[in-house]
């Protein structure tokens, strides 16, 4: 029988003079002698531990043969482990070794397989974004314009402080960062400047406005760039090219008393077309200057190894375009300075509509943004309608020389289709049904990728975004 244990180390007066008293009487020995709290407690718990040590135990050999089953290894033939020496010593390590690589192999897979489930779960949500952000700004535009116009230059900064960032990470990771060196993004920077900084500059304000109405908005045009909402790169170059000009527009003839923000509109109520060529083609040609000096002479190492790409080598190497044809037929010698030559006529052509025409007139620079605006939901609508039915066009077409070989090895092997020989679960006449009725209201949606930039190749992309 075990023994009481001994009395904790309470000091004198602890308890009650009364219970010291009991715990001094032999009656307290008899009644807790023959069963302890301690002797209760150890009875209780141990019964529920050895349960538990039993459930843990079933849950452990459960998993085990989980990992087993999920590692094939009672499946590994020697054949496949490619064991030469079966020696017991050997034996067992290579077959340890090949384990390891089985499982290094298999969470490989796992992995990546996740990394692209997430990359296009992503790649779903940034699409839904863009769509919302570009529809909104769509209908958020004409609402401010006619509501209080005087807001259009604060919109234009705070959407190209959200968009231009963004764009500068992307393109910084994809290596594509000698692209924002181009033009479009000086001219930017340089209506930023203007707007918040330099109003009262009458030359500053006469260059923007001829750059944003010339270069940047015949962008579109010769560019191609298409309203496509789910795209955010595309939203963010069509934001680059149309917001420039609509902004200035909106300050010289709809901005109520214009002279109060922007001193320098009172000082050219009546713009000289030939000075303002001069002002912006001087400030062309800084850039100009800049950019062959920082990108074609400082890095020409890196666009010559084909680490970076900028809008001349794309151009150069894009055959299938009129310029990227000229620049083939020139020698290798003179195709910078051809290039370059070629950009500055083209700036100032582009700036002469602005500086004769749409300065002086409301309704013609109107008109002119309706215009290119108009080409880039034209370039939009032929993007979603066309590549998108190509695109489905191939995958139907794909689908049905999978299922007729499918049918002809079921056929030639059996007789018949077997359970599970259709990769689709489809029937052959089903899929007949499914392309005779592609073109009817009624049938279902395309199953297109994750993003649109499938369908045009990246140097496609790239051209549309200068």
């Amino acid at each position: 029988m075990a023994s009481r244990p001994p009395s904790p180390p309470y000091g004198k007066g602890y308890f009650s003079a009364p219970f010291e008293r009991f715990v001094r009487d032999d009656t307290f020995d008899q009644l807790t002698g023959a069963f302890t709290l301690l002797d209760t407690v150890e009875t209780y718990f141990d019964s529920h531990v050895d349960l538990l040590q039993r459930k843990l135990q079933k849950h452990s050999d459960r998993l085990k043969l989980k990992a087993e089953e999920t590692f094939k290894i009672k499946d590994l033939k020697i054949k496949d482990l490619k064991i030469k020496d079966l020696s017991g010593d050997l034996l067992a390590e290579n077959l340890e070794r090949e384990i390891k690589n089985f499982k290094l192999k298999l969470s490989s897979r796992v992995t990546s397989l996740s990394a692209s489930w997430q990359s296009a779960k992503v790649v779903r949500t940034r699409e839904k974004v863009s769509f919302f952000f570009g529809v909104m700004t769509l209908l958020f535009t004409p609402l401010m314009f006619g509501i209080a116009p005087e807001w259009i230059h604060v919109a234009y900064t705070t959407i190209g402080l959200y968009l231009l960032p963004l764009r500068f990470y992307q393109y910084k990771k994809r290596a594509w960062h000698y692209f924002l060196f181009d033009l479009c993004y000086y001219v930017t920077i340089l209506n930023f400047i203007f707007i918040w900084f330099f109003p009262s500059s009458p030359g500053l304000f006469v260059a923007c406005y001829s750059l944003s109405h010339g270069s940047l908005a015949s962008a579109i045009i010769t560019w191609r760039n298409s309203l496509v909402f789910h795209d955010q790169d595309k939203v963010t170059s069509l934001f680059i090219h149309i917001y420039a000009p609509l902004s200035f527009t909106v300050i010289r003839h709809y901005y109520p008393n214009a002279e109060q923000r922007f001193p320098a509109l009172g000082a050219i109520s009546q713009l000289n077309p030939w000075r303002a060529l001069l002002l912006s083609g001087g400030i062309y040609a800084i850039w100009q200057f800049l950019y062959w000096k920082f990108v074609l002479v400082d890095r020409r190492a890196k666009i010559e190894s084909g680490q970076r790409t900028t809008s001349f080598s794309f151009l150069l190497n894009d055959k299938h375009s009129a310029i990227g044809r000229m620049l083939s037929s020139v020698p290798r010698q003179y195709r910078e300075a051809s290039f370059m030559a070629g950009q500055f006529v083209y700036a100032l052509l582009t700036e002469i509509p602005a500086v004769f025409l749409l300065y002086s007139s409301p309704f013609w620079s109107s008109v002119f943004l309706l215009v290119v605006f108009s080409v880039s939901v034209w370039n939009g609508g032929g993007f979603y309608i066309e590549v998108f039915g190509r695109k489905f066009e191939r995958e139907l077409e794909a689908l049905r020389k999978e299922i007729a070989e499918s049918a002809a090895k079921s056929t030639g092997t059996s007789g018949a289709s077997t359970p599970g020989s259709l990769s689709r679960g489809s029937s052959h006449t089903d899929l007949q049904a499914l392309g005779e009725d592609s073109g009817s209201s009624d049938s279902p949606e395309p199953v297109l990728s994750d993003t649109g930039a499938e369908f045009t190749t990246e140097p496609l992309e790239i051209k549309k975004n200068s």
